[in-house]
């Protein structure tokens, strides 16, 4: 299963880890994704969302 948001499209960043003497060495920075069950096309699906998408989804269904 791919690390990537169903909604958003965020997957992971990568960067160098830079240690006390500034050496660099490769690291990721993964997505905080959650498992969810959301509407889609009006049946209930089971997905993977980032954190932010879920609160986002969340949000806008508390204005409705």
């Amino acid at each position: 299963m791919s690390k990537v948001c169903a909604v958003t499209g965020k997957k992971a960043l990568s960067g160098n880890r830079r240690s006390h003497s500034l050496r660099a060495t490769r690291r990721k920075w993964n997505v905080n994704l959650q498992k969810a069950t959301i509407l889609v096309d009006g049946k209930p699906q089971r997905v993977r969302l980032s954190a932010r998408a879920l609160k986002t989804l969340k949000a806008q269904q508390a204005a409705k």
